[in-house]
């Protein structure tokens, strides 16, 4: 089991947050021009990558706010944290625990 550091609430276990898959995804801004294929390809295809991968996560169990995650895909380390307002954190160094 994953834990994960909440920046607002500090380190929890992983059932009590939700991923919500890739981050940094830009919306494209003209989508009524885009074919069904290019939409479809913006709404389901993702990288899944090895090694390092920015994902979005909810805490959904405790302050159900969102930020990103910066973790490698191979061993499951987690190298840092950051805020969608941007505020960023490496691993064990931010979150309102410390």
């Amino acid at each position: 089991m994953l834990l994960i550091e909440c920046p607002w609430c500090g380190p929890r276990a992983e059932s009590e947050f939700t991923c919500g898959g890739e981050a940094d995804i830009v919306r494209p801004v003209a989508n009524e021009n885009m074919s069904d294929r290019e939409w479809g390809d913006y709404v389901f295809m993702r990288e899944n990558k090895r090694g390092l991968h920015r994902e979005q996560w909810l805490h959904t169990q405790g302050c159900r706010r969102w930020f990103k995650v910066e973790r490698d895909t191979l061993t499951y380390e987690i190298k840092g944290y950051e805020t969608f307002g941007g505020t960023a954190a490496r691993a064990n160094e931010g979150g309102a625990s410390k």
